[in-house]
Formats: C-alpha cells, structure tokens, sequence
C-alpha cells in the first residue's frame, strides 16, 4: 500500500506506525511536513515551507484559525506536486490540530483520511479554569471556543476520526463520537522495562552522579510550566528535602511553553526558584533539561519515585512510558491519569492542588518497601496487559484495513 503521512514535525504521533510500515518492507511511506532534522530509514519526508503568520488586524479568536487555513493551503499545494509526480495514496493518515488535512480531500477525493483528533477544547470544567492560580478572562472565552474550528470542519469531512485514550474521547461532543475510533497507544515493552541494575550502581546525569544509597525523586515534561504541574512539584521541593537527607530530585523539561501561557516575565522555572528562594537546598535538585532518550530512560528505571502532573488534558507519553518501565508513579488525581492509575495498585494519586500531601505520598512510596514493590510489579503488569506495542499496532493495521476496504 501507499501511505501518506501528515504533521507538521515530522513523525509525531506516527512514529511508532511508520517504523512498523517501513520495517515490513511492503509499503510506500511518504511523510508531509515542516522540515526538520529527525529521520526514520525508509520513510520519504516531503517538507513544505511554514506559513506566513496572520496580520497582526486578525481578530484575536480567529487567529489560530486563519494559521490553520494558513498551513491547509500550503500542505495542499505540497500534495499537489506529489500528485503531479504521480503519487496517489491509498490512505491519508494525520493529525487534525494544526488544520494540514483540511484541504487533501480536494487533492484526492477518493482516498480515506484518518485524522488523529486530540482533543475538544471548552472554555469552562476541563482544562481551562481548572488551576484558578491562572484564572482565564471571560473575554477570552470566544478565542476558546474559536479553537475548535478546526475540530468541526475536520468532523464535517465525513471522514474518520482517532484519539488515544477515553477521557480525550470524552471530551469531543456526543455527536462527534461515534465517528471517532479508541486506539490506544502502547510502548516499546522491551526497551521501557524495569532495570534493577541500575539501582546497584551510580547513575550519571550530566556533572551530577546520583549514588545507589540516595533516594532519586523523577519529574519529566516536555517543558515546564502549570499544565503539567511543574508549579506544585516546586512547591513541594521544601517538604521532600526536609523530608529525607538521602533524597535527590532530577527535574527533565525545557522552558518552553507547550501548553498555557507563558509568565508576565522570565521562565517558569525562574518564576518558581524566586517564589522558593532560601526554602530548597538547589545542590540536591537538578534541572537536567531535555536529555537524551537512553538517559530519560534510565531515569525512570532507576527512579524511587516518579511524579506526573496534568491539568485535565492529554496524557503524556511519559506516563506509558514510566510504568512500563516499573516506576513507582504518584500521579495527580485528575481524569487522564485515572485512566491509567488506580490508587494503591499499579500507582499512586494525590492532589494536583495540596504539594504538601503530594510530598507526603511521595515519601510513604519511598519508605514503604512493601507498596513501592506493589505498585511496580502491577505498573509492569498493567502495562503488558494495556500498553504493549503489539497490541496497538495490530489494532491500527485492523483499522486501516477497515478504511482502506470501502473504498
């Protein structure tokens, strides 16, 4: 078959689909996306050049929209060249949330698409207004709801639709879900594995070497900032140092903004060590950045207790990735990681909003022999049971053959 994939920094969401294409040596791969310097063997990456940003007289809440129609024109502009090459797909497989499908249907009308729908926003009891630390004006209500433009036209393509977990599913209107299909997405079993090793040796992260007889607390996101809680594992630095004199802390993240806003000035992370200036003692947390995969890996491995925090939104990788790899996970006792989490038997959940309760389980996890190697066996199990990457891909292949058979 012919596979067309669409994102605008390349694999995305696709990686572990594109790998299994490639590796079958039976396909076609051809990528469109923003040029960048990642690369599968195998798969054709198309680039297409990034959109001119709206006028600054766009109206506030149609901005996102008009970039999305922005990127849908030049992505099929793009498609329209590999047509003329001669390149016609059998399927069209992308994500929705920047508006890049939008207009292939009129490249080839024939071929089915299967976008990945992330996503619904609301502008009142998921995300937004969920931390009212951050409350959001009533006037940027419209800019809100505004965002799911993009989300109604792709549903208005009668096409098909895709999202990874329930709850993300849940957030979509009752009208839109039945076009939209539950694929789970796994983890590599065999590389996010527990490694008892790496408990009997020191482990290296940079200058820093954290000794076997030290207690490693983990924090991992792509970029720190509140929707993934990097304010209240800050908040709660003061009673885990206190807490024990053994326990290091390696933060992983950029200081970016993937998801909210940014502060009235400097970083997050500068906001926060302002805020706890003389509270923590800085020689027992490292901010390692972003970091390779085999050392993120081995973080989670090692670690005697991870920590995930999320708004109600979308479930990180991360989160797969750290109980497939048996960490002890407290999570925060929020929608998406009750979806993965239950309480007592393969993780942890404590309050998103109490830092001091979250530094409390924190160390009952570390000073509990017996519920930490309870809840590493069953975040193992859980994720063989739900994660494995067989699994996930056999269901995908089950759903592009669906697709792929009406036309």
């Amino acid at each position: 078959m012919k596979y067309l994939f669409v994102h605008q920094n390349f694999p995305g969401q696709f990686l572990h689909l594109v790998r299994h294409l490639v590796a079958s040596k039976k396909h076609e791969v051809v990528f469109i996306t923003e040029p960048n310097a990642n690369n599968i063997p195998g798969a054709r990456k198309v680039p297409y050049r990034h959109p001119a940003d709206p006028p600054m007289e766009t109206h506030p809440a149609a901005r996102d929209f008009d970039a999305a129609m922005r990127r849908a024109e030049v992505v099929a502009q793009t498609a329209s060249n590999l047509k003329r090459l001669g390149f016609h797909p059998d399927i069209i497989i992308g994500h929705h949330g920047w508006g890049e499908m939008l207009n292939l249907c009129d490249v080839w009308p024939d071929v089915p698409l299967l976008g990945y729908m992330e996503f619904y926003y609301h502008y009142d009891g998921i995300d937004v207004g969920f931390d009212t630390e951050f409350p959001i004006p009533v006037h940027d209500h419209p800019r809100v709801r505004a965002k799911n433009a993009v989300n109604h036209l792709a549903l208005a393509l009668d096409q098909h639709g895709q999202t990874p977990t329930q709850w993300q599913l849940s957030t979509y209107p009752e009208w839109a879900q039945s076009r939209i299909t539950l694929l789970r997405e796994g983890v590599n079993l065999d590389l996010c594995a527990p490694n008892a090793a790496l408990r009997r040796a020191p482990l290296k992260i940079g200058d820093v070497t954290i000794a076997p007889e030290e207690k490693l607390v983990t924090y991992v996101s792509r970029d720190l900032e509140p929707y993934r809680g990097f304010h209240v594992i800050m908040r709660a630095l003061p009673h885990l140092l206190r807490g024990r004199k053994d326990l290091r802390v390696v933060i992983v993240g950029a200081d970016g903004i993937s998801y909210g806003s940014a502060p009235a000035s400097g970083t997050w992370r500068e906001v926060m060590l302002k805020e706890l200036d003389g509270k923590i003692d800085l020689s027992r947390v490292t901010f390692a950045g972003r970091v390779d995969y085999q050392i993120y890996l081995n973080l989670l491995q090692r670690s005697d207790a991870h920590v995930y925090l999320t708004y109600p939104f979308v479930a990180s990788w991360s989160l797969r990735e750290a109980l497939a790899s048996g960490c002890a996970v407290i999570g925060s006792d929020t929608e998406p990681v009750r979806e993965f989490i239950a309480h007592g038997k393969n993780g942890m959940l404590a309050s998103f909003f109490d830092p001091k309760a979250l530094a409390r389980q924190v160390l009952e996890v570390i000073e509990d022999r017996a519920l930490a190697n309870r809840i590493r066996t069953g975040a193992r199990r859980y994720a063989e049971k739900h994660l494995a990457m067989s699994d996930y891909l056999a269901a995908y292949d089950a759903l592009i053959r669906k697709l792929t058979a009406r036309r």
